[in-house]
């Protein structure tokens, strides 16, 4: 389940396609230890992290999940990707957890761009769209963030680049969460699928540009 449509999200489960955003199949936390016991037997891995198919904080599975990595793997470092738009009100459980590292997806601070990047946000059992959804993302997004900081979880912020609509924000993204406390920011290419399928990708020299004008205020 997910509770934000992005238009860059193709929302199928995918066996020939390897490539990010993608997923082969839905598991379940036993299978999702099973996985990760048989990763220890083959590689000297230090981190466990749940990163979708969906949003991780809207399914329950991720929870249960990091419950069995922390009581069969208790060393693993535990790490969730999140859009961020239930944060504040889960950093109670992650801390219970023991999840170490936050990975927030920001992809604009306005919601003029945001109404370009995503169909709706579904809150609180309400079904937003437009600017009104985007505003309402943005809000809960920095107040998740900057509680993340506060409660000592590590926070890294993904940013997808879409030339054609949020190139202009990406250093105000930087600054702007940096000054919230996060730890990291990640700049990546958009891949044209779904409502962006005629959106073009960055090329190398956009991607080398943005992270040159976000690395002042963040690594």
């Amino acid at each position: 389940r997910c509770n934000i449509g992005c238009k860059y999200c193709l929302r199928v489960l995918n066996v020939t396609e390897n490539r990010p955003g993608v997923s082969e199949k839905i598991i379940s936390p036993t299978e999702a230890l099973e996985k990760v016991n048989e990763a220890r037997k083959k590689y000297p891995i230090t981190v466990a992290g749940i990163a979708g198919p969906g949003e991780s904080l809207i399914n329950e599975e991720t929870f249960e999940t990091f419950r069995l990595i922390d009581r069969f793997h208790p060393d693993l470092l535990k790490c969730l990707s999140s859009n961020g738009l239930l944060l504040s009100d889960k950093l109670g459980i992650l801390k219970e957890l023991r999840v170490h590292t936050i990975t927030v997806t920001v992809n604009t601070l306005t919601p003029e761009t945001g109404e370009k990047i995503y169909n709706f946000v579904n809150f609180e059992g309400k079904l937003y769209r437009g600017k009104e959804a985007v505003a309402i993302l943005i809000e809960r997004q920095k107040e998740g963030v900057k509680k993340a900081v506060s409660a000592g979880f590590t926070v890294k912020i993904n940013t997808v680049l879409i030339p054609e609509i949020n190139k202009h924000e990406i250093a105000a993204i930087a600054k702007e969460y940096a000054a919230l406390g996060a730890h990291i920011m990640n700049i990546i290419p958009l891949i044209p699928v779904a409502a962006m399928m005629d959106k073009r990708p960055p090329v190398c020299e956009e991607l080398r540009e943005a992270r040159i004008a976000s690395e002042p205020f963040i690594q």
